[in-house]
């Protein structure tokens, strides 16, 4: 690697990044040159790299677009708040050390029961995003993704004050209500509230009742607005935690273009065959299963039913599972296939087409990560990361 490599993301360096590149259809080695910002040029054998997996490979920056881990960092305990820019601050930092050049902060526009505050801090969240990056403060390009709990009445108002921000690029619906979708027993979903929230099981029950009373009462006009106001502004609608054929027809005659989480075998190959965008946790994929019991992402990806990896929960995620699926040989799916569901696809499902891939004019978005442990590696470490052509790790 040649050049100056500033931290100043006003001034982007030109540079040579040299070594086994991530290419959009092999690996191979070469060299990648930077000017202004972009990719200028990619001169690269014509025979793929020999042993990929065994040292440093450039990859373009990750895209991820979804993560709740914003929200982790405004309250580092339950029940205590921390200064809404402080906290992007910190997890900006995150974002950086897991190789994310572009990250979707998944903001919660309205509560199903537990964490009745999401609806005041909203505001507050979208407001120092805004700050932030009017302030050049991150490093990561930070970008909206609304998630909207149809189950709150109050989800459309909310919806209404946030969505013509000019971070949002996202809007995904949701249903938290046990019974459906991500928890369909009620019970056991109602164990676990009342053991999150304290309760005694009497006011646990009680409280389970009222949210599937309103539930019942107000999730088809609330999904009805919030579809209505995605589609208003022409941004990209997300459907999450499709659980069955039925789920999916429903997305599909709202316009949706993205299933996101779908729950079983069944919803993510209906989703296939209507030709959505199937998003999957990467959290999934690396600890063997869902911590919620739904569908596996190896039994999706046994069947080509995944295109895209979003980090949910554990922010340095993707590319750790885009190598773990490339070094499983039972899955088949080549490198440059599988870092492509952490950068390109997630790029292209968003609309972003100035980024996600190693190609001429593309934004010079550009990761050079090690993968660690032996010829069947599950996580990388990351060596440098450039934004928009200037070193930012």
């Amino acid at each position: 690697m040649h050049g100056p490599t500033p931290l100043d993301r006003d001034a982007p360096a030109d540079a040579l990044i040299e070594g086994v590149l991530v290419l959009p259809d092999r690996v191979a080695r070469g060299v990648v040159r930077v000017e202004d910002g972009r990719i200028a040029s990619v001169d690269a054998d014509d025979a793929p790299a020999d042993a990929p997996l065994s040292g440093a490979l450039v990859t373009p920056g990750a895209v991820d677009l979804h993560t709740d881990h914003v929200e982790k960092h405004l309250f580092p305990r339950q029940g205590v708040p921390w200064d809404p820019l402080a906290a992007l601050l910190a997890h900006d930092a995150q974002m950086l050390g897991a190789g994310t050049t572009t990250v979707f902060d998944g903001l919660s526009v309205g509560a199903a029961m537990q964490r009745p505050e999401r609806r005041e801090t909203l505001g507050p969240l979208v407001d120092a995003l805004e700050e932030a990056a009017d302030a050049a403060l991150l490093r990561v390009e930070h970008l909206i993704h609304l998630r909207c709990e149809i189950c709150d009445p109050e989800t459309p108002g909310l919806l209404a004050a946030t969505i013509d921000g000019p971070l949002v690029r996202l809007v995904s619906v949701m249903d938290h209500t046990p019974g459906d979708r991500q928890s369909p027993d009620v019970a056991r979903w109602t164990e676990r509230m009342a053991a999150d929230m304290q309760l005694d099981r009497a006011e646990a029950e009680a409280r389970t009742a009222a949210l599937l009373a309103r539930s019942a009462r107000v999730s088809a006009p609330t999904r009805a607005a919030v579809v209505a106001m995605a589609h208003d502004r022409g941004l990209p609608l997300m459907s999450h935690d499709d659980a069955g054929a039925a789920h999916v027809g429903q997305a599909v005659a709202e316009g949706v273009a993205i299933a996101e989480f779908p729950t079983t075998l069944e919803a993510a190959r209906a989703a296939r065959a209507a030709g959505l965008v199937i998003v999957a946790g990467a959290p999934n994929l690396l600890r063997g299963g869902s911590q919620s019991g739904n569908v596996a992402v190896r039994d999706l990806l046994a069947e080509g039913l995944v295109d895209v990896l979003a980090s949910d929960y554990v922010p340095r995620s993707p590319f750790d599972a885009a190598i773990a699926i490339a070094a499983d040989p039972d899955l088949g799916v080549p490198l440059h296939a599988a870092v492509a569901m952490a950068t390109a696809a997630p790029a292209r499902a968003a609309g972003l087409a100035d980024r996600g891939a190693l190609s001429v004019g593309r934004r010079a978005d550009i990761a050079l990560i090690r993968p660690l442990g032996g010829p069947r590696p599950r996580r990388v470490h990351l060596r440098a990361l450039w934004r928009a052509g200037a070193r930012v790790l």
